[in-house]
């Protein structure tokens, strides 16, 4: 009869073989995945809701963690169960796109809670981003862009809304749209280019579409298929 593992030899799994334990519901892998990843799920968590620092504090950083696992357990561990290496992620890239997108739920669950009583407490702090004039140069670019992407299919607009407006690594994308990291780049590419001849066609174009210059907040809502 095989002997149970010890926490030392969950510690010594790789990725590949711990996750295969935490879906066989072994409770001390699940604290090895915890433990192991722990770290990366916080940076992205913190990635998303750092940007909202007048308005949230450690504890809902803290919060969002917890739901992070809860989503992670919920329907039987749907989440873990649906990974697949062979499309060229690896599990801590899966895990924080899961955690991105936790964030960003609890963003918008707290955006329609009352925030006055932060807002109020906020201290003030000197501006560090762009200014208003900055602000509005960029808005007009994004405005510009999504005119673009009109004839773009529902699955090109995604791609750009993940890539350019959530700022999205490649390994990120490719979890998030079911493809491999190879196609990331070359849809990135082809996307690009087919972007810059529009806007090169249009003396209106404000500006062009960079790998540099992606920006860090999203595209204002697109018609995108479930």
């Amino acid at each position: 009869m095989r002997a149970p593992r010890t926490p030392a030899d969950h510690c010594d799994l790789t990725d590949g073989d711990l996750l295969a334990a935490v879906l066989g519901h072994d409770e001390r892998a699940w604290r090895e995945l915890l433990r192991r990843f722990r770290a990366l799920v916080f940076r992205c968590i913190t990635k998303v809701a750092g940007r909202y620092d007048a308005v949230l504090s450690n504890e809902d950083t803290n919060e969002i963690f917890g739901d992070v696992c809860i989503n992670l357990l919920r329907d039987d561990m749907h989440k873990l169960r649906v990974y697949d290496p062979a499309r060229g992620s690896k599990l801590g890239s899966w895990l924080g796109l899961i955690a991105i997108n936790t964030a960003y739920d609890y963003l918008r669950a707290t955006s329609r809670r009352p925030l006055l009583d932060k807002l109020d407490g906020a201290q003030d702090r000197p501006a560090t981003g762009p200014d208003a004039l900055d602000a509005l140069l960029d808005k007009e670019r994004w405005s510009y862009l999504n005119a673009l992407m009109d004839d773009f299919s529902d699955r090109d607009r995604r791609f750009v809304e993940l890539y350019y407006g959530r700022g999205l690594e490649p390994e990120e994308v490719a979890a998030e749209m079911r493809i491999s990291v190879k196609t990331v780049y070359s849809k990135k590419n082809k996307l690009r280019t087919k972007l810059e001849a529009l806007a090169e066609s249009d003396p209106a174009a404000p500006s062009r579409v960079s790998d540099e210059a992606r920006p860090r907040r999203a595209l204002r809502p697109l018609p995108i298929a479930a």
